[in-house]
C-alpha cells in the first residue's frame, strides 16, 4: 500500500466511493444546470481527489499508482459519470501541471490553500507567437470539461515557426468562456468552448505538450499527458458500465413496471449474463493492461511501444464493451429507460463517451497494425503510430 501525504492509496479509493453517494444524489441537478453542484465540488477538493496526480513533493499531492488510479475514477464514475469524467479532466491537468512546469510556477499555482482547478482542451491547438520570456497564445477550443469549476486553464498551442506543440496553463479570466453546451449526455460536464485572443503566457507556464520527463515527481510520470488520460477513459468506461448494469438490475429484482416482469424471463438471463461476461471481461483488460504498466513503471522504465499498444487497446475495447451493456440495458428496460431517471441519463452519458477521440476508429486501426505485426520499428506518438525516429 503506497503512502501519499499523509494518506494511503486505500483512502483516496474509499473517499472516491463516499463522494461517489453525493454526485449520485446531485447527479439530476448536475445534468439540468449544465454543471457539477457546489457539495459535490467541495468533497472533490475535502477529500483530496483533485490531488491524486499531483507529485508528493507539492503540497496537496498523492502521486496515485496506476492501478488505485482506475479505482478512484471508476468509483466516482459509477456514482455520476459527468462527476468522474470532471475529476478525470482536471486530475489529469493539475497532476501534469504540477510535474512538468516550471519551478516557480508550480510554486505559484500550487502554493496556495486550495489546490488550483485547471482545465481545457488538450487536442486541437491554437498559435502561440514568441515574445520575450514567453509567448502571445491565441485560438479557439472546444469541450473544456470542468471548466466552470476551475482556476486556470491548460490549453493546447504549436509555437510559431518552431511547430513545436506545448501545453499553456493561464488563469481562467484570461479567455472567453461561450456557454454553448447543449448536448445529449455528460452535461453536468459543462465542457463548454472558449477563445483566447493574443495573452501572454510565461514559458515556465508551458511544457511540451508530449513531454514524459518530470521536473519533479516519480517514473508516473514517465507516460506523458496522453498516459493520463487513457488511464482517465478506461477507469471511467469501467465504472459506468458497472452502474448501467446494477441499475438494470435493481429494477427487475424491484419487480418495478415492465421491466420488474424480467425476473422470470429465462431468455432475460441468458442476455444478463452475457453483458455481465462483456463487461467484466473489458475490466479485466483494463487491469491487466495496467498492472504490467504500473509494475513496469515501478522499475524505473518507460513503456514499450507494445505496452502503449495494450493500454489504448484496453481504454478503446472498455468503451465500446461499455456501450453495448448499456444498449442491452436500454432495450431490456423498455420505457422506463425512456423516460426521464437515471437509466436513461446513464444511456446518454454512455452515447456521449463514445464520441471522444480516444476511442475513435483510427485508434482502433492503429492498435490493430501493431498486434496483427504490421508495424515494425514503429512508436506511439499521442494517438498516432508513427515510424521510430
Amino acid at each position: 500500500m503506497t503512502t501519499t501525504n499523509s494518506v494511503t492509496s486505500a483512502d483516496l479509493t474509499e473517499r472516491a466511493r463516499a463522494v461517489a453517494q453525493i454526485a449520485d444524489q446531485h447527479a439530476e441537478f448536475g445534468d439540468k444546470e449544465g454543471r457539477l453542484a457546489d457539495p459535490v465540488v467541495d468533497a472533490l477538493h475535502r477529500d483530496g481527489l483533485f490531488g491524486m496526480w499531483v507529485p508528493k513533493s507539492v503540497a496537496g499531492g498523492a502521486e496515485l499508482d496506476p492501478v488505485s488510479s482506475l479505482q478512484v475514477i471508476e468509483n466516482l464514475t459509477y456514482g455520476d459519470p459527468s462527476a468522474g469524467w470532471v475529476l478525470m479532466a482536471a486530475a489529469l491537468a493539475i497532476g501534469t501541471g504540477a510535474a512538468y512546469l516550471s519551478d516557480a510556477a508550480v510554486g505559484e499555482l500550487f502554493g496556495k490553500m486550495r489546490l488550483p482547478v485547471i482545465a481545457g482542451q488538450g487536442t486541437r491547438p491554437g498559435i502561440a507567437v514568441p515574445k520575450g520570456d514567453g509567448f502571445l497564445l491565441s485560438g479557439s477550443w472546444s469541450f473544456a470539461s470542468g471548466i466552470k469549476h476551475g482556476t486556470h486553464i491548460h490549453t493546447l498551442g504549436v509555437i510559431e515557426g518552431t511547430g513545436e506543440a506545448r501545453i499553456f496553463v493561464l488563469p481562467v479570466e484570461k479567455a472567453t468562456l461561450i456557454d454553448n453546451w447543449d448536448v445529449l449526455g455528460l452535461r453536468a460536464t459543462g465542457s463548454i468552448d472558449y477563445t483566447i485572443e493574443s495573452v501572454f503566457v510565461p514559458e515556465g507556464y508551458t511544457h511540451p505538450a508530449l513531454t514524459d520527463t518530470a521536473r519533479r515527481g516519480g517514473n508516473l510520470y514517465k507516460i506523458g499527458v496522453i498516459g493520463f488520460a487513457i488511464m482517465c477513459h478506461s477507469a471511467w468506461a469501467c465504472g459506468i458500465g458497472r452502474r448501467v448494469l446494477d441499475e438494470l438490475t435493481r429494477h427487475v429484482r424491484g419487480k418495478v413496471g415492465r421491466t420488474g416482469t424480467l425476473a422470470t424471463s429465462e431468455a432475460f438471463h441468458q442476455n444478463y449474463a452475457k453483458a455481465e461476461g462483456v463487461y467484466r471481461a473489458a475490466r479485466a483488460l483494463v487491469y491487466e493492461a495496467w498492472g504490467d504498466a504500473g509494475a513496469t513503471l515501478a522499475r524505473g522504465d518507460r513503456l514499450t511501444a507494445r505496452q502503449h499498444t495494450m493500454i489504448r487497446l484496453a481504454m478503446a475495447h472498455a468503451t465500446w464493451s461499455a456501450h453495448e451493456v448499456a444498449m442491452f440495458a436500454y432495450a431490456a428496460a423498455g420505457t422506463m429507460a425512456l423516460r426521464s431517471g437515471t437509466l436513461q441519463r446513464l444511456f446518454r452519458d454512455m452515447h456521449a463517451g463514445i464520441q471522444h477521440v480516444t476511442s475513435s476508429p483510427p485508434v482502433f486501426q492503429a492498435i490493430g497494425r501493431d498486434l496483427a505485426g504490421l508495424a515494425p520499428g514503429s512508436e506511439w506518438k499521442f494517438l498516432d503510430l508513427v515510424p521510430a525516429g
